[in-house]
């Protein structure tokens, strides 16, 4: 099940903003299809991205997967309890397995991005 609320990017992350400040995930698609994670390296708080560019990395048993920062902003922290239990982005990877947070210089860029239905939509696009 896709989470309402949440926006979505065609490289399977999420965002759920607060105000101009993003939590950032992998979805549900994306941690099934990399599997056990084993490992997640997380961006460092005060570390500057613009749109695109790669906010930290994730392992699993079957490959790396780059995660990129939906619009341009801050990093104000990596998520501690994944550091420690890189699994909760499987167990938990619209709740306790985010992955870290930014605060976006202009909110107003996610405006491209798609909403529950529409990544509904673009995964079962995918599958074809």
């Amino acid at each position: 099940m896709i989470p309402q609320g949440l926006l979505y990017t065609n490289e399977h992350e999420w965002v759920k903003l607060d105000g101009a400040v993003g939590t950032v995930g992998i979805t549900d698609h994306a941690q099934s299809a990399l599997g056990d994670i084993t490992f997640v390296e997380l961006p460092p708080a005060g570390k500057a991205l613009s749109k695109g560019d790669e906010a930290c990395v994730v392992e699993s048993c079957k490959a790396a997967a780059s995660v990129y920062t939906p619009a341009d902003g801050s990093v104000t922290e990596g998520n501690a309890a994944v550091d420690e239990d890189p699994s909760l982005v499987n167990s938990d990877p619209y709740g306790q397995g985010w992955l870290y947070k930014i605060a976006f210089t202009d909110a107003g860029a996610l405006a491209g991005l798609m909403n529950a239905e529409q990544y509904a939509q673009f995964l079962e696009e995918q599958e074809h």
